[in-house]
């Protein structure tokens, strides 16, 4: 019997639409993440870029090796799971009759999928201790998104890391990304300082924690005591 194999993959767009971009990871046996890829899309809506990272993973996967795909868009996970049969019984036409949106990355996917064994799961995004493969990917989708430049395991590329509330807040589709940091209150705290809602790292290279005091800096969120040197950079 062969072993499934375990996936996951994301879009991100910094506007929705603005600049885009896909991202899929695949996991060893040890469950970490093993191979990786993300690629530009230019200015695109977040649903083509979900969309785009599934049809990147299938078309980048053995169809012989059962797989499991983890992702947290609510929109791909329905499209694929509850509305794509539908659509391609009446023509690729919805419920309304109307064309279904994005028809031609639909019709790719279902082909994809045919004769295939694949598992889909949901894992909400940006969670404390939340799946790390959709941590992985969200964040090699989002930084691509950003550069604009393709990347991955084959060409030796560092997966970037996790991504920060505020990170996704300063550039995320608003459907699917938190909110921007709640602002600090504490008599003592700095000026233009925040709450971290999450954790996450420093430009320092030092991670902060859930509840920690976070500054601005021009390369996102950080200790307090590295946004004077980051100004004067």
């Amino acid at each position: 019997m062969v072993e499934r194999k375990i996936a996951a993959c994301d879009g991100a767009s910094k506007g929705n639409p603005g600049p885009a971009a896909w991202a899929w990871v695949i996991a060893g046996a040890d469950g970490e993440v093993a191979s990786w890829a993300a690629g530009p899309l230019g200015r695109a809506t977040n649903n083509v870029a979900e969309l785009t990272a599934l049809r990147q993973l299938l078309e980048a996967t053995d169809p012989a090796v059962p797989l499991q795909v983890r992702m947290d868009s609510q929109y791909a996970m329905k499209a694929v799971t509850t509305w794509l049969a539908g659509w391609r019984r009446k023509g690729w036409k919805t419920a309304a009759g109307t064309p279904v949106a994005n028809r031609d990355l639909v019709v790719a996917i279902d082909t994809l999928l045919t004769g295939r064994d694949v598992e889909f799961v949901h894992t909400p995004a940006h969670q404390v201790d939340g799946d790390r493969l959709n941590a992985a990917a969200d964040a090699a989708a989002s930084h691509t998104a950003r550069t604009q430049q393709p990347a991955g395991s084959a060409a030796g590329s560092e997966l970037p890391p996790p991504e920060t509330a505020s990170d996704s807040a300063a550039g995320g589709a608003p459907s699917r990304r938190p909110g921007r940091p709640r602002r600090s209150s504490s008599p003592g705290s700095s000026r233009g300082s925040v709450t971290a809602k999450f954790p996450g790292r420093c430009r320092c290279g030092r991670p902060y924690a859930k509840g920690e005091t976070i500054a601005k800096n021009p390369e996102g969120w950080g200790h307090p005591s590295c946004a004077p040197a980051a100004a004067s950079a």
